[in-house]
């Protein structure tokens, strides 16, 4: 049965050409378009979306510049492969071997992509309130913050901030500046408070600036912001990371066992 829709059903205050690259962006990002396949015709386009040749370009111009299709003036444009990338959280609170890379860029590699991170600020920092709530801090009490860039093949992939108490980190190689190999895992381990358990609190939000100017954002769409509060032996919290992605590049795919 047909739901009868009323004008607030039907109001859009976009622009015709970003409705059209949000009603394609969706079915890329589904599957019904796949990695390599051709988009409809312009012609095509043209009579599905009563639209003119020219909004139907500047529609497929927004989905190139968000890095979903590829194509030049007069030639198909098609589907990116790894348009789309799937992100299994618990992979990076794996504990690294000694030596061995950061779990979150060895499980990149392991999809024949190339992975790098980029430290870009090691400080003592007054922290977001959610990350003082998360690591039981009081009112405008410092935190350390270790602040990186990821990418994968030389695109900005995500920003991760991450908040150590002082009490913890002050003295140890997490206040240097320079890359811990293993990941923080690793060190927090070295240190005596293994990571047990973790808790993400993940939001959809306007990207700010800052995150539009790391991670290359062409448009307002939505990032994917999670919080994750690491609790070490006595759920006593040891880490809070915000970690901040392009959400329509990446999912996060999280696994459940049914309690008995």
């Amino acid at each position: 049965m047909t739901v009868p829709t009323t004008d607030d059903d039907t109001f859009d205050r976009r622009s015709l050409h970003a409705r059209i690259a949000a009603d394609l962006r969706d079915e890329i990002m589904s599957g019904d378009l796949a990695p390599g396949a051709k988009l409809p015709s312009t012609t095509h386009l043209k009579d599905r979306f009563d639209a003119s040749s020219a909004t139907v370009q500047k529609a497929l111009q927004l989905l190139k510049d968000e890095r979903l299709v590829v194509g030049r003036a007069g030639a198909a444009v098609t589907v990116r492969e790894n348009r789309q990338r799937t992100i299994s959280p618990a992979g990076s609170l794996t504990t690294a071997a000694a030596g061995a890379a950061y779990p979150w860029l060895a499980e990149a590699a392991k999809h024949g992509t190339t992975s790098r991170s980029t430290l870009l600020e090691v400080g003592e920092v007054t922290p977001p309130a959610d990350v003082a709530a998360a690591l039981g801090l009081q009112a405008e009490e410092p935190a350390l913050l270790r602040r990186q860039l990821l990418r994968i093949d030389d695109e900005p992939a995500e920003l991760v901030s991450s908040y150590y108490p002082l009490h913890i980190a002050r003295g140890t190689a997490l206040s240097e500046a320079r890359k811990i190999k293993g990941g923080t895992p690793t060190l927090l381990t070295e240190l005596g408070h293994p990571p047990r358990t973790s808790i993400d609190r993940v939001s959809a939000r306007v990207p700010t600036q800052d995150q539009c100017h790391g991670l290359r954002l062409p448009t307002d769409l939505p990032v994917l912001r999670t919080l994750r509060t690491v609790f070490s032996d006595g759920d006593r919290p040891v880490e809070a990371t915000v970690m901040v992605k392009a959400g329509h590049l990446y999912e996060l795919r999280y696994a459940f066992t049914p309690e008995a």
